[in-house]
């Protein structure tokens, strides 16, 4: 078909071309007006960028023994980590209950007025790090007040389980460094004792270093075992951390193994020449490690219970507003020029499809065998 016959088609059936998208213009501008308005209130927050940095300014003080806890204390990306909590079902049933949303969305149960509020509610977070929350409603004034109610529910919640989270590291800590203190004690007391009824004052400078060293490694050991233990408390065995801290503690038992190697069986033997050293010096060198040891288990234990009391004691995690939501002015939805515009371009495109496919037709019927396979497959539907 050339393009003239394309516009004597056009031509021959203009009212109709002309007419239909006239009409489904009409309807759907009928339709726009009738439909309701909705609007879209829009809040943006920044959550923070660098979590419990005084924790992890008291961790690198503790060098090679603190490991790679102050990674495990930072946060990687808090963006995509608020986003979850704010499309969590706690976040969702709490903003039902207080904004009572299941009359206002005129749902019977819960769980399908939480579907409702997740499709009129888009949480996202940019590049920058910036988490936008936006709530559509019929109601400019409520869209605002569930905007703003995401980020007080979200400041709430995260308050909750950071509290949650260091209390039981506190507990834990305090736990241990009570141990620790009762067993430094009775070392001190031993020690004292047993010089004061050998009168050995001073032992060689050599044992004495080699002792020093032997229970720094032994408290490094039992540091990175109490690690392990307060990991596993909220970590699996897949925890890149925890996986790590397990090779480190394995590297510092092989070093202890080898300083005990060829040395007497007894708890806390090193390499040393004790052999051939007195017996009142050998237990002196004993008792003193045993003192050493838990002396530098207690400085250990008591840096972990203060950055666990400092996340305690901070204040609620700093999520910074940028943009507080507040009732928009025009409408959002339904785009009423773009609804009208569609229409009628898509009624014409039908309807001069419908055209080309009527003269189509016409002309295939002017045809004598056309107009036979027509009867033809007529008749065949007829009898079916």
């Amino acid at each position: 078909m050339s393009l003239l016959d394309f516009l004597l088609v056009l031509a021959r059936r203009r009212k109709l071309v002309i007419g239909f998208p006239a009409a489904v213009g009409l309807v759907a501008v009928v339709v726009v007006l009738i439909m309701p308005k909705w609007y879209t209130a829009t809040a943006k927050i920044m959550p923070p960028q660098q979590s419990q940095s005084n924790a992890v300014a008291i961790l690198g003080q503790l060098g090679a023994i603190a490991g790679g806890a102050g990674q495990a204390l930072g946060l990687k990306n808090p963006s995509d980590v608020y986003v979850a909590i704010l499309k969590s079902r706690t976040v969702a049933d709490s903003l039902i209950k207080k904004f009572e949303l299941k009359s206002v969305y005129d749902e019977e149960y819960v769980v399908e007025a939480r579907k409702e509020l997740a499709r009129n509610s888009s949480i996202s977070s940019g590049r920058e790090g910036i988490i936008t929350i936006e709530v559509d409603d019929r109601d400019p004034k409520l869209a605002a007040e569930i905007a703003n109610g995401y980020v007080e529910e979200l400041r709430g919640l995260t308050v909750n389980l950071a509290v949650s989270e260091a209390g039981q590291r506190r507990l834990f800590f305090e736990g241990q460094l009570k141990k620790a203190k009762n067993d430094l004690t009775s070392a001190e007391v031993e020690l004292k004792k047993f010089t004061q009824d050998s009168g050995l004052v001073n032992p060689q400078g050599q044992i004495g270093l080699s002792v020093a060293a032997a229970a720094a490694l032994r408290a490094q050991i039992a540091a990175k075992e109490i690690q392990l233990s307060a990991m596993r408390t909220f970590a699996t065995d897949a925890n890149p951390d925890l996986r790590r801290t397990l090779q480190e503690l394995s590297g510092l038992q092989t070093e202890l193994a080898k300083m005990e190697k060829n040395a007497t069986s007894g708890k806390g033997d090193v390499m040393v020449p004790f052999g051939k050293a007195p017996e009142v010096g050998l237990e002196y060198v004993r008792r003193f490690r045993d003192m050493k040891y838990f002396e530098t288990l207690y400085e250990v234990l008591a840096k972990q219970y203060e950055i666990a009391r400092i996340d305690e004691a901070k204040d609620a995690t700093l999520i910074q507003i940028l943009d507080h939501a507040v009732p928009p002015e025009r409408r959002s939805k339904p785009q009423r020029s773009i609804i009208v515009v569609a229409s009628v371009l898509l009624a014409g495109i039908l309807v001069v499809l419908w055209a080309l496919m009527a003269d189509a037709t016409a002309r295939a019927r002017a045809s004598p065998e056309i107009d036979q396979k027509f009867r033809a497959l007529r008749s065949l539907l007829s009898r079916t």
